[in-house]
């Protein structure tokens, strides 16, 4: 009976030590889940307009809801945690460095992603006054001191192509560097002068050196922007926000209130993906959770990146009808057939 006892109080303290482990110990594993959405058109929690339109332009106030939609991530994950994550279907468990790359710090990715979030406000803001009709350009934001364009280019110099390769948006610009090695010569043409008269096209000579990170590509000391030729002013104000994938729905939004009437027809649409300053739309990540959480907030159509049809198709909770949009032209597209009463395109 002693030997009984004595195993069974062992088998309880063993029960007890690996139950704390399990509800303590966190393990390498991020979830995946609903997150929350918020109305562009409309205010944040803070009282702010979220897309602020202003200048010598009507702006027509909108009467529908148009929602942005984020994931949530939990970084803070237990064993106890991850089991009950995996096994109430709810969320997805990934392993952490599928959010966070190895070599790569939280803080890092954080920063990276707010990055992308400003970049997405930028590219949305050129996306729709583009549509608009305004001229757009890209150019030489700034020039870090030191590097190898200080004296060679300067801030407002628009750049139209790199090595020969014709670039409209930041991201060609990035892209056709992504070659260039050090000591490489690179040739930058620009032009200079107002966007609506630009002068004749220069082409700059630039050697590139080593970045200062590490990073094997080459280093010219310029950071791309763009440049919108409107009397225009876009200011978007939102919270603890990262990532792109909100460039569709501010460029929308953009494009609502400098329309006439209401792109949303008084409904509530909400929708995802990144956008360019030329309005092409990319795919995204998280699309059940967007769709999961954008119809928990009373929407009943939600625009889809083309890139992420064939997942959304087969994960739409009932009652979110799924617009198809590769472009900000076909976005507004589906809105307009909204409002109208017709379908948009479909996944």
């Amino acid at each position: 009976m002693t030997r009984l006892r004595a195993t069974l109080a062992l088998g309880l303290v063993l029960a007890g030590v690996l139950g704390l482990l399990g509800a303590t110990v966190r393990v390498p594993f991020v979830g995946l889940g609903d997150g929350p959405t918020f109305d562009v058109l409309g205010a944040g929690a803070d009282g702010r307009t979220v897309v602020e339109v202003t200048g010598p332009v009507p702006v027509y106030p909108p009467a529908g809801q148009l929602r942005m939609t984020t994931v949530a991530v939990t970084t803070q994950v237990t064993l106890f945690g991850a089991m009950a994550m995996w096994a109430s279907g709810q969320e997805q468990v990934l392993p952490r460095e599928a959010v966070y790359p190895p070599g790569r710090s939280s803080e890092q990715v954080d920063q990276e992603n707010t990055r992308q979030f400003v970049q997405s406000e930028t590219d949305a803001e050129a996306a729709a006054l583009r549509y608009l009709g305004y001229p757009t350009a890209v150019q030489v934001g700034s020039v870090l001191d030191g590097s190898p364009s200080a004296g060679l280019l300067a801030p407002g110099d628009r750049i139209v192509a790199v090595d020969g390769r014709p670039v409209s948006t930041p991201q060609e610009v990035v892209d056709a560097l992504a070659p260039t090695r050090p000591g490489q010569t690179v040739t930058v043409t620009i032009q200079r002068g107002p966007l609506g008269a630009p002068g004749p096209r220069t082409d700059v000579r630039v050697v590139a050196a080593a970045r200062p990170d590490g990073d094997p590509r080459g280093f010219l000391g310029i950071t791309p922007t763009n440049v919108v030729d409107s009397p225009v002013d876009v200011r978007i104000s939102l919270g603890d926000i990262g990532g792109p994938s909100a460039g569709l729905v501010f460029a929308s939004a953009i494009v609502d209130k400098l329309t006439p009437g209401d792109l949303t027809g008084g409904r509530v649409v909400a929708g995802t993906g990144t956008i360019d300053a030329l309005g092409r739309v990319g795919d995204i990540g998280g699309i059940r959770f967007k769709m999961d959480a954008a119809r928990e907030d009373g929407a009943t159509v939600f625009l889809v990146p083309a890139g992420n049809c064939a997942e959304a198709v087969g994960a739409a909770p009932e009652g979110l009808e799924l617009a198809r949009v590769g472009t900000l032209s076909e976005g507004i597209a589906a809105l307009e057939a909204v409002r109208e009463g017709r379908p948009p395109v479909p996944c």
